[in-house]
């Protein structure tokens, strides 16, 4: 059960200090008890460990001689140190080695002196130099910490990073588990929650933190960058990929940035606007198709997906790649958010022109955000030789290689007026047509307007 000790909201993170009991495994072993505490900025999992012998019960300061042995060293492990605001603790006593072998130190021993000088205020790579190189007869002065005895940390931070019950890699949902992940790797492994309850109290609590530092992250960098290089969406999502050697799908963690006109994919996220510039793969938003995937068109377990196609040019291209959210309220946000980013780049990119074949002769078929669609032929400049405007059209066909059918109503007669082009780039124009129109509809939506006004 988790226990609210302090509880503030800023920017939806959630400032209170979480704690509770819950099973922690590597997805393999038993799962062991372990203390989950969640802050503001990280999960910290507290996991019991055994105490191989009874430590004294003084809270006295102990002198205690280790003669180091040739192989095992001082036969223990140390954690902490003045960085993490702690004392330099033993955390592990290696069976049948040096320090076991004296009987007087114990797990939970913060270690004062070495040789007789104080390492209280050392880091924790300090101590470790120190304790390597005192000699061969070390002199401990040690002060037993009931406290620090039944748990070892695991901190894994929240800043972009993210929570998922799926096994990773797979579209298996672990039932009653989950799994916090680092931006930059780092678990806290499998979290066990013992009744439903408790653990979507976790996943909301720690999902509401991931999300709320992360559009702070994303107001950084908004600050940095030019308005029409605007930063929509940050979050991860996963990708489907196809093996020629299985039949099934192997999940892939991507990095998801809606920016300006650029769809970017990290395989890690981007931690400053140097490393956002050094995007590995990058798509124009208004070349690519977005299409949230129905639940009866799911190819396997995973829910909450979406399917995105980048446009190529001439036939053969390559088909829509397959992405998958934890919730159904990331999906709803990465929906808005790529809504969003179309209609911020069609209205900056303003108009685009495609070379078209139209009744055997060479011409120019623009799309321009104010006036709609527009053929010309000849020297650029030249009067159109048909103009329409987006609302005018009432549907279009195609062979889905050169081929395209536009069907235009006039606005006067209300006949339709089929304009047969040819274009070896189609599918190029077919989705920035798709972008435009797109756009032009959210442009009139003012809950959507209004939607995107309160993100920002």
């Amino acid at each position: 059960m988790m226990t609210p000790i302090e509880e503030k909201k800023d920017e939806h993170i959630y400032t209170e200090i979480r704690t509770g009991m819950v099973q922690v495994s590597d997805g393999k072993s038993r799962p062991r008890p372990a203390r989950l505490v969640l802050t503001m900025d990280a999960v910290t999992v507290q996991r019991e460990v055994p105490v191989p012998a009874q430590p004294p019960k003084d809270k006295n300061e102990r002198m205690v001689q280790v003669t180091r042995q040739k192989v095992g060293g001082l036969g223990l492990s140390i954690k902490g140190g003045s960085e993490h605001k702690l004392p330099i603790l033993i955390s592990k006593i290696y069976k049948d080695q040096a320090a076991d072998q004296t009987g007087q130190l114990f797990v939970g021993d913060a270690v004062i002196k070495v040789n007789g000088e104080y390492i209280t205020a050392c880091k924790h790579d300090d101590a470790v130099n120190i304790l390597r190189n005192a000699g061969d007869i070390v002199v401990l002065t040690v002060k037993h910490y009931r406290a620090a005895t039944p748990f070892l940390q695991k901190q894994v931070p929240l800043m972009m990073g993210y929570v998922t019950r799926y096994v990773l890699g797979t579209d298996k949902l672990r039932p009653g588990a989950f799994e916090v992940r680092g931006a930059r790797g780092g678990s806290t492994g499998v979290l066990h929650a013992e009744e439903p309850a408790a653990l979507s109290r976790w996943l909301k609590a720690i999902s509401d933190n991931v999300v709320g530092l992360t559009n702070l992250q994303m107001k950084l960098f908004n600050r940095h960058l030019p308005a029409g290089e605007r930063i929509e969406y940050m979050g991860w999502v996963v990708e489907g990929e196809v093996s020629a050697a299985q039949p099934w799908q192997t999940y892939r963690p991507k990095f998801l940035v809606l920016k300006g006109t650029d769809v970017m994919l990290f395989d890690v996220p981007p931690m400053n606007v140097a490393e956002l510039a050094k995007c590995p793969e990058t798509l124009k938003v208004y070349q690519t198709m977005f299409r949230t995937v129905k639940e009866s068109e799911t190819v396997d377990w995973r829910q909450h997906c979406f399917l995105v196609q980048a446009s190529a040019a001439g036939p053969g291209a390559a088909g829509p790649r397959y992405f998958s959210t934890e919730t159904r309220q990331q999906l709803l946000r990465v929906d808005r958010a790529w809504t969003a980013n179309v209609l911020h780049s069609v209205v900056r990119l303003g108009k685009k022109t495609f070379t078209v074949v139209h009744l055997g002769r060479a011409a120019g078929l623009t799309l321009d955000w104010a006036a709609g669609f527009s053929l010309t032929e000849g020297t650029p400049g030249a009067p159109p030789v048909w103009a329409y405007r987006f609302s005018q059209l009432r549907g279009s066909s195609d062979d889905g290689k050169s081929k395209l059918k536009l069907h235009f109503q006039d606005s006067e007669t209300k006949v339709i007026e089929t304009k047969e082009l040819e274009c070896q780039i189609l599918q190029s124009l077919l989705f920035c047509m798709h972008a435009f129109l797109t756009a032009k509809v959210a442009s009139v939506d003012p809950a959507f307007l209004a939607s995107i006004q309160q993100s920002n």
